[in-house]
């Protein structure tokens, strides 16, 4: 199995990570034009998506929590998607991928998509 962080479901702190991606990926949308434009729809989504629970600090009941995580996955794999035809690939990007899907307890895809969004590794951020 591949090594990964193991924490519980936080879907607040999910939303503060898709706010960091997004400051990633306006940084460089900004400077290098429209070829972003997917990967911000998406990220944007994301922070809609996660923006209550960032506010309130705290996760929906079993139910929402449920779907709100189904749903946060998807856009999240499509992020990546979005990220890497995009060419914004990096550490620092990748780390954050891993990170939110940590919070969204989805460790052992996050530690595996991670390597897609650029995460080195052999990073000392990376489990082992």
């Amino acid at each position: 199995m591949t090594p990964h962080f193991s924490i519980p479901l936080n879907l607040p702190h999910a939303g503060k990570i898709a706010v960091r991606i997004h400051d990633i990926v306006e940084v460089r949308a900004n400077h290098d034009g429209d070829e972003y434009e997917d990967a911000m729809a998406i990220v944007k989504r994301t922070m809609i998506l996660l923006d209550p629970y960032l506010r309130s600090g705290e996760n929906p009941g079993a139910e929402e929590c449920a779907r709100v995580t189904e749903e946060a996955a998807f856009l999240g794999r499509a992020m990546v998607e979005a990220i890497v035809d995009a060419g914004i690939v990096g550490d620092r990007i990748g780390q954050c991928i891993r990170n939110y899907f940590e919070c969204l307890e989805l460790g052992v895809e996050g530690a595996e998509i991670s390597l897609r969004a650029g995460e080195n590794p052999k990073s000392l951020q990376r489990p082992y």
